[in-house]
C-alpha cells in the first residue's frame, strides 16, 4: 500500500490488508482481520471493526460504522464476518454488522449500491446489487434485499423477511411481510400499490414484460385468487417471459407471507 494514501492519524491495526490505490483518511480505525480492495476510499472518522471484507472501488462516507458486533443477545463473541463486494457508496453515518453464529455467521453486501445516511443493515442480511436504501431506512436481522431493490426515507423491514428484485417500498413504510419481485409498497399499514412500471422502462424492460407483470399485479392482487391459485395462474403465463420466473421465485420462496 502507499503510506501517501493514508492517514498519519489513523489507527490501523497490523493484521488489515489494504489494496492499491486506497485512501484513508483522518482519524479512521480498522481493526483485525479486514481487507479493502484496491480503489477505495474511507473519508474520515470511520471505524471498521473487525472480520470484514470490503471488496474495490467502495467509497464510505465519514461517521460509518462497518463492520461492528451484532445487535443480538444470542451473540457471544463467535468469530463472524460481513462481506462487502465492488463500488457501493456509503454515506454518512451508515452502519453495517457482521453476522451471528446461529444465523449463519455472514452478513453480506453487493456491489454497486447506494446507502444513504444513516441506512442501517443488521446481523446476517443479505443484500443484492445496484439497490437503493434512502436516508434512515433499518433492516433488520436476517432480511434479504434482491437486487434493483428501492427503499424510501425511513422505511423499515421487520426481521426474517424478503424484498424482492426491482420492488421499491414507499418512504416511512413499515414492513411486515415479503414483498414479492416487481412490487410497489407504501403506506401505514403497508399496501402493494401495483408494479414499479417506471422504474423497470428505466432499467430497459420491454413494454410486452411490464405488460405481462401488470396482468400478473391483477392474478395476485385483484382476483380473488389463493396465494396458490395465483402461482399456477402465473405459471400457465409465464412462457417466453423471465420476469414472471423472477416474479414466481419470489413467491414460491416467501417464508413470512407476502404484503397481500
Amino acid at each position: 500500500m502507499s503510506t501517501d494514501l493514508i492517514s498519519p492519524n489513523c489507527q490501523i491495526h497490523p493484521s488489515v490488508k489494504i489494496g492499491r490505490n486506497v485512501r484513508v483518511g483522518p482519524w479512521c480505525v480498522i481493526g483485525e482481520n479486514v481487507t479493502i480492495g484496491s480503489g477505495s476510499v474511507l473519508d474520515s472518522h470511520i471505524v471498521v471493526k473487525k472480520n470484514t471484507k470490503i471488496g474495490e472501488g467502495n467509497r464510505i462516507f465519514q461517521f460509518s460504522s462497518i463492520g461492528e458486533d451484532p445487535a443480538d443477545k444470542k451473540f457471544s463473541g463467535e468469530e463472524t464476518w460481513l462481506e462487502i463486494g465492488d463500488q457501493n457508496i456509503f454515506r454518512e453515518g451508515v452502519t453495517a454488522h457482521r453476522g451471528t453464529g446461529s444465523g449463519g455467521g455472514i452478513t453480506k453486501i453487493g456491489s454497486k449500491n447506494l446507502l444513504m445516511p444513516y441506512v442501517h443493515i443488521a446481523h446476517d442480511c443479505f443484500i443484492g446489487d445496484n439497490t437503493v436504501f434512502a436516508n434512515n431506512v433499518g433492516i433488520s436481522g436476517h432480511v434479504h434485499v434482491g437486487d434493483w431493490a428501492i427503499l424510501g426515507g425511513y422505511a423499515g423491514v421487520n426481521q426474517f423477511l424478503k424484498i424482492g428484485a426491482h420492488a421499491m417500498i414507499g418512504g416511512m413504510t413499515h414492513i411486515t411481510n415479503d414483498i414479492p419481485a416487481f412490487m410497489i409498497v407504501s403506506g401505514r399499514p403497508a399496501s402493494v400499490r401495483s408494479v414499479n412500471a417506471i422504474g423497470l422502462e428505466r432499467r430497459g424492460f420491454d413494454k410486452e414484460t411490464i405488460s405481462d407483470l401488470r396482468e400478473a399485479f391483477k392474478v395476485i392482487y385483484k382476483r380473488k385468487y389463493s396465494l396458490q391459485e395465483a402461482i399456477d395462474q402465473l405459471k400457465a403465463m409465464r412462457e417466453g417471459c423471465e420476469a414472471l420466473q423472477i416474479l414466481i421465485d419470489s413467491l414460491e420462496s416467501s417464508e413470512k407471507g407476502i404484503h397481500r
